[in-house]
């Protein structure tokens, strides 16, 4: 019941499928673009502080962290992380990524919706992550369709997460697109190579959203509160 047929054919395997292609297709372009240079030699930590610096933001630090593409912008200390491969790097690939963070430094600064309301989120989005599934398995493993339903609820905060997060996700990438040429930080012919890293990152959200939609999808068909009961 817990990893019945089902799950694996209609949301295991389609969801292994969507994530490591678009898991694939981010290594593939930062891989290719982290190997060509810039001609103007701004790494990924000075392009950040060159659009912050145009932003009038000066409160935000910019630093190194651990891991693999860990990059991220922390809206409560105000501090805008970069991997060691994006941070100190003068390729095409670091400088979009450090420049989609900054995007999202502006964002804070400018008081942009979407990602006030995704920081308001996550606590709801943690509980309904590891609570909500194990609600709706327990649900389901009980034969109770109210138990499911409860825990499909507290599941959807996951989902409406992860919508929120992709207009967030996105304006940030036109933001970087649009505001690294602006600055001077690349020349136009240069841009297809951040195009095409941003772009497949932004795939990566997608394919979050429609795995724990089908996540959902199924719990809920297999408590027969969606189409039927599936016994």
């Amino acid at each position: 019941m817990f990893f019945d047929f089902g799950y694996i054919l209609y949301v295991l395997i389609p969801g292994m499928i969507i994530s490591g292609a678009a898991s694939l297709m981010v290594r593939t372009a930062f891989n290719r673009y982290s190997k060509v240079g810039t001609r103007r030699g701004f790494t990924g930590a000075q392009a950040a502080k060159v659009l912050l610096d145009n932003a009038g933001i000066h409160d935000v630090d910019i630093v190194a962290t651990h891991g693999h593409l860990s990059d991220h912008y922390n809206p409560q200390s105000k501090q805008l992380a970069l991997s060691r491969d994006v941070f100190g790097s003068a390729s095409v690939a670091a400088v979009g990524i450090a420049c989609h963070e900054a995007g999202h430094a502006i964002q804070h600064a400018e008081g942009y919706a979407p990602l006030g309301l995704r920081s308001a989120l996550v606590p709801l989005a943690g509980v309904g992550s590891n609570i909500g599934y194990l609600v709706m398995v327990v649900g389901l493993f009980m034969s109770s369709a109210g138990i499911v339903g409860f825990g499909a609820i507290l599941f959807s905060a996951v989902l409406l997460f992860q919508l929120v997060t992709l207009p967030v996700e996105f304006d940030a990438t036109a933001r970087a697109k649009r505001l690294v040429l602006e600055a001077g930080i690349i020349d136009t012919d240069e841009r297809i190579g951040i195009d095409r890293t941003l772009n497949a990152a932004a795939l990566t959200y997608v394919a979050a959203v429609i795995t724990t939609l089908l996540t959902l999808l199924y719990y809920l068909m297999r408590a027969g509160l969606l189409g039927g009961r599936d016994d």
